[in-house]
């Protein structure tokens, strides 16, 4: 177990743990400069997610203020507001100070692999089988997709040797053509470095770097995919990619230990019937609205191009990729309007959002803690059944 402090980032954390011990990790996300507090917030899935799940999945306590200045651990805020804030999205219940985390084991040596192939070596045809084989591989196996420009980006992470790994993906996935001499066995710290920073050999205390010095602007969206998106539909992505402007797309597997945990245990609800989770990513560093309006037209674009093929009723998306195109609050009587968050709030919560609304108008019913997209108390009228 470990407590850590919400302006923690996860490098900081997966550097202290590893630190203390070789043998344990934390399942969350890639980016080590994502602060804890949020990351925890909105569920985080990162690497491990297939054989533990989301990071809010393993937060064994938390110390929250209130809207009324009141210090509260698990015992006292109860199980609805710990609930709540287990996924809930930031910055709607109180403020978080503290988490206390279970962490997980893992073996002295992992195994990932990159493999890149391009749109003339069957990239296409590739990341199509991906979709149905990803999903569907032990829960030790993470494969994930990085698609930018004209090339097709696979990359693993693996809680064994690489001869099982080799033996695997031999029986799943021979298409991709992997072989022993793609392997690289590190301990479970290095592949944390290897996944943020492209390469397992660069010094751990790179995880230590908060950047704080941010020198470009992002725009993210996300959908979740229930059915394969067909052949003829990656095939037509490369155009979108080929763009001056073009961003990346990053696919992440669900399946294993995401596909057993009930959608109502936590507040994200992600995860049955959910292939993988499908992010449209843009960066750039110029400034101006020229720059802006470019970047933003194609993540809006190709997301748009997209629907029929996505998540529906609702089109849903994952709460830490921020999207304030699916809505934003509107104030009624000086308190966020429920019937207008529910607008973009059942797109990332689905049937949770009525029981984050209950939770809400129980902690915080005069609305002190809100933004954009924060959670609204829901409407005493409507009541809730459990509170």
């Amino acid at each position: 177990e470990a407590w850590v402090g919400s302006g923690a980032t996860l490098g900081e954390l997966y550097y202290a743990v590893a630190a203390a011990s070789r043998a344990l990790a934390f399942p969350a996300g890639v980016c080590p400069t994502v602060g804890v507090g949020g990351h925890l917030s909105g569920g985080g899935f990162g690497t491990l997610m297939r054989r533990y799940g989301l990071a809010a999945d393993h937060v064994l306590d938390a110390v929250l203020v209130d809207a009324s200045g009141r210090l509260l651990n698990r015992t006292t805020m109860g199980e609805d507001l710990f609930w709540a804030i287990r996924g809930g999205g930031g910055e709607s219940f109180g403020v978080v100070l503290s988490w206390k985390l279970r962490l997980v084991r893992v073996p002295a040596l992992v195994t990932v692999f990159t493999i890149r192939r391009s749109r003339k070596q069957s990239a296409t045809h590739l990341i199509a089988k991906w979709q149905e084989i990803a999903p569907a591989l032990p829960p030790d196996l993470y494969l994930r997709v990085y698609v930018r420009n004209q090339d097709a980006q696979f990359q693993s992470l693996f809680l064994g040797r690489c001869d099982r790994l080799v033996s695997l993906m031999r029986a799943h996935f021979s298409d991709l053509g992997m072989v022993r001499a793609d392997c690289e066995e590190i301990t479970w710290i290095q592949s944390t470095v290897y996944f943020a920073f492209h390469s397992s050999s660069k010094p751990l205390e790179l995880l230590l770097d908060r950047g704080t010095k941010p020198d470009s602007y992002v725009k993210a969206k996300s959908d979740y995919v229930q059915v394969p998106i067909p052949w003829h539909v990656w095939e037509s992505t490369w155009t979108w990619l080929a763009k001056q402007e073009a961003g990346i797309l990053i696919l992440d597997p669900y399946g294993g230990r995401m596909g057993r945990v009930a959608p109502s245990a936590t507040p994200f609800p992600h995860r049955k019937g959910n292939l993988y989770n499908l992010q449209y990513y843009s960066s750039w560093s110029e400034n101006g609205t020229d720059a802006f309006d470019k970047h933003m037209a194609w993540v809006r674009g190709l997301y748009k191009q997209m629907e029929p093929y996505v998540s529906k009723n609702p089109r849903t998306g994952y709460v830490n990729y921020r999207d304030l195109d699916l809505g934003r609050n509107e104030l009624g009587d000086n308190v966020t309007s429920y019937a207008k968050a529910k607008v973009w709030g059942e797109k990332y919560f689905k049937g949770n959002f009525e029981r984050l609304a209950a939770v809400k108008a129980m902690v915080d019913p005069d609305d002190f803690f809100r933004n954009e997209q924060s959670i609204p108390p829901l409407p005493a009228a409507k009541g809730w059944n459990s509170i």
